[in-house]
């Protein structure tokens, strides 16, 4: 261990402070700034979105009830889909069904995805965020925490010009991992009830020149597959031909013709918190896509002709830390759609546990499905024992099989808006986050196009299903549309 002492400088103070620029941290930002508050967004990346867009992490999955038929994510989310569509980068998730290319061609847990272009997710998140007025701080990585008298009173951070420290009345931990709580010196869980282990790591990439139609005729004569490609990698297993990382071929149609995402890498027993694993993870991650192009070209209709496109910029992180809150959430909540006095988000997603030590997954554990829609409350964005702080995004306090529901995108969105509009709320009463009136927030959440729920309905609002009107688009419509 070695001591070391320096003098950083100090940045002008804000209202929020916001970590992580994933689809927590935008909605975080701009809904803090929206509600009147001065808010800097902090980014280890020179660009927005997080695995959004760094991560080619996609299509959103579900933003509707688990039957598809109530969007249930709307607000912030809702508004950057369709500015994306306007630009002709993404399709608005009413307008897919499961079972389709966009789906993965899966069908459970996967009606109304939303395919985008991570390049217009870039432009459209930087947009939004500059014009609520936002401070960015890109290319800066949060390294510590400042804690006074009980309270994150800011983060310190390392970037080109050295270390700042960075002041703000209220933190929120958009970073995915909870490293500012843990930091900070919060309780969090990680990893699974018996043995800890975590959800393995995934390294999205990109292919081009593929033969669309031959791929989608191959899963159309194989119905009976759960996964795409799934017969090919048995068969290969038991030839001993290859090993390979997954039970099938998990990949999405994009906008373009003949390109598609592909999630199959898998890397199991790291931690998303150690540098070293990380570093491991990538190494591995980047030799499993040398070996699934070659398997792709060789084995699998309509890829022969195959080319990598392009590889995610950072390694996808499924699971770390959970961080403790004043409640936690738990499969059973999701299970029994448990009603919450405090609810700040609703979902439909169901638990996606991909196997900590096994090829198993997604939707393989024997875990039972949730409700159709289920409630998110504000106290699990709240830290037990930390004020002057809110977790967003996958970092907030919940079990191990409920964070594997609410860890995709589309929630994360619905959580940084809440937690952006706690935080301004509780700077504009000079109150700490958990001694707002929650009620006041849950009105201020309708008012600006969110959903939660049908017990707290605002008059104006009306149901959104799969044959809600769409504004018209570039987006390019296929058969996959509703």
């Amino acid at each position: 261990m070695r001591e070391y002492t320096r003098s950083i400088t100090t940045e002008p103070s804000t209202d929020v402070l916001v970590v992580g620029s994933g689809p927590a941290g935008i909605a975080a930002a701009i809904a803090a700034a929206r509600g009147g508050a001065s808010v800097r967004l902090v980014e280890r990346f020179g660009f927005l979105g997080g695995n959004l867009t760094g991560g080619l992490v996609g299509p959103c999955m579900t933003s509707f009830s688990l039957d598809g038929r109530t969007q249930l994510i709307r607000g912030i989310f809702d508004e950057f889909v369709r500015r994306m569509e306007a630009l002709g980068g993404a399709v608005h998730p009413s307008q897919t069904v499961s079972g389709s290319p966009y789906s993965g061609f899966m069908t459970f847990g996967h009606e109304a995805v939303t395919p985008f272009d991570p390049e217009v997710a870039k432009r459209v998140s930087m947009e939004m965020v500059l014009e609520a007025g936002v401070e960015l701080m890109l290319h800066s990585l949060v390294i510590d925490t400042v804690v006074e008298d009980g309270a994150v009173t800011g983060v310190i951070v390392a970037h080109k010009g050295g270390l700042s420290f960075l002041p703000a009345e209220v933190t929120i931990d958009a970073s995915g991992d909870g490293d500012v709580a843990a930091r900070s010196g919060a309780e969090f869980g990680y990893g699974r009830e018996e043995d800890g282990e975590v959800q393995p790591m995934t390294l999205f990439f990109r292919i081009r020149d593929v033969d669309d139609e031959a791929v989608t005729r191959y899963q159309e004569a194989h119905p009976e597959e759960r996964f795409p490609f799934q017969s090919v990698v048995e068969r290969v297993h038991r030839e001993g031909t290859y090993s390979l990382p997954r039970r099938g071929v998990q990949l999405f149609k994009t906008l373009e013709p003949g390109v598609w995402r592909v999630n199959t890498t898998r890397v199991t027993g790291v931690d998303g918190t150690d540098v070293h694993d990380l570093t491991r993870a990538e190494v591995e991650a980047r030799r499993q896509v040398v070996q699934l192009l070659d398997f792709f070209r060789r084995e699998l209709p309509g890829m022969e002709n195959c080319r990598l496109l392009d590889t995610a910029g950072t390694i996808g992180v499924r699971e770390t830390r959970r961080v403790e809150g004043e409640y936690t959430l738990t499969l059973e909540d999701l299970v029994e759609g448990r009603p919450f006095d405090d609810v700040i988000a609703v979902a439909g997603y169901p638990v996606d546990i991909h196997s900590p030590t096994s090829i198993n997954g997604p939707f393989d554990d024997g875990v039972p499905s949730t409700a159709n829609v289920y409630e998110i409350p504000y106290r699990a964005l709240v830290p037990a024992r930390l004020d002057g702080l809110l977790m967003a995004g996958r970092c907030i306090s919940g079990s191990h099989e409920a964070l594997a529901a609410i860890r995709v995108m589309p929630p994360a969105f619905a959580l940084g808006e809440a937690a952006g509009a706690a935080a301004a709320s509780a700077v504009d009463a000079h109150l700490a986050p958990r001694e707002i009136d929650v009620s006041a927030l849950q009105e201020g959440l309708l008012d600006q196009g969110a959903y939660l729920g049908e017990r707290l309905r605002a008059p104006a609002q009306s149901a959104l299903g799969p044959s809600a009107g769409v504004p018209s688009s570039a987006a390019p419509q296929t058969a996959a549309s509703r």
